[in-house]
């Protein structure tokens, strides 16, 4: 069975809170061998190295999380405190000052530390509501993280495929659009933006978009899927065009129940009227 990314992270948040780190790692590892890995997961991966004392793991995985999302604030409190680990002074001092600065940026009126919580803490009520069917309420929490943590595209990711699944392929490609520009190697984020415009009717967009994708990716078999199936509703389209001129008078002339006598005898009075000058 595929296990959707999202589903194994929340299952390595659980182990997490049970304090079986080797477990939430090696569902993690999954996340990121996939290539669709968040900052969550790397953050979550990287803390769970840290917890078992692999310090030098960790940190790659935090560097990896504030490289997806460097406004991170827990990511660089948990990478300053491994720095620290590693003997690494004054890169801690310096990833200490700079979680100081962000957690001064208020959003939404709270403090950005506080921000990030409550943003990670509607996307994780969001998720409950998905999973049970209530896709509109999923929708709006998403919404509500994001007020709150702007630059979380994960959390837009997310949001953005709910947006599809609900039928607002115009609302998903305003998101997605916004990730593809911040993260121009999110491809993940570029075939989905192809896919809103597909779905948004502006098909000349999404084969840009997809061709783009399969110059810099091109391995990626949806990628490759979807141009197939544009390339397939552009023969539908084309192909009435190409009907004879001639195929018109045999529908006539089969159809309605009239004789055959009768049908050959309109179509000559037809051709005499097109002899006259």
């Amino acid at each position: 069975m595929d296990v959707s990314p999202e589903h194994l992270v929340a299952q390595a948040h659980e182990r997490f809170q049970l304090q079986d780190y080797y477990g939430a790692i090696h569902l993690l590892e999954e996340v990121v061998a996939t290539g669709r890995s968040f900052a969550d997961a790397h953050h979550l991966l990287g803390l769970s190295y840290s917890l078992v004392a692999q310090p030098e793991q960790a940190l790659a995985h935090l560097d990896r999380a504030l490289t997806l999302n460097p406004h991170y604030v827990e990511a660089l409190v948990h990478r300053a405190i491994v720095l620290n680990e590693l003997g690494r002074e004054a890169e801690a001092d310096a990833a200490f000052r700079r979680a100081a600065q962000l957690g001064g940026e208020p959003r939404e009126g709270f403090p950005a530390h506080v921000a990030s919580k409550l943003a990670n803490q509607h996307a994780r009520l969001g998720d409950a509501y998905f999973e049970v069917g209530g896709l509109g309420q999923a929708i709006a929490q998403y919404q509500d993280a994001l007020a709150l943590g702007p630059a979380f595209h994960d959390l837009r990711y997310k949001l953005g495929r709910m947006l599809l699944e609900a039928g607002r392929a115009l609302d998903a490609r305003e998101h997605f659009e916004i990730i593809v520009r911040a993260r121009p190697t999110y491809l993940d984020a570029a075939a989905m933006l192809g896919l809103a415009c597909y779905l948004a009717g502006d098909g000349l967009a999404a084969k840009a978009v997809w061709e783009d994708c399969r110059e810099r990716r091109p391995e990626d078999p949806r990628v490759e899927a979807y141009l197939a199936m544009l390339a397939r509703n552009d023969a539908a389209v084309a192909a009435p065009m190409a009907v004879p001129a001639s195929a018109g008078s045999d529908g006539d002339s089969s159809g309605g129940g009239e004789g055959e006598g009768e049908g050959e005898g309109r179509g000559a009075a037809r051709r005499g009227r097109r002899k006259q000058p």
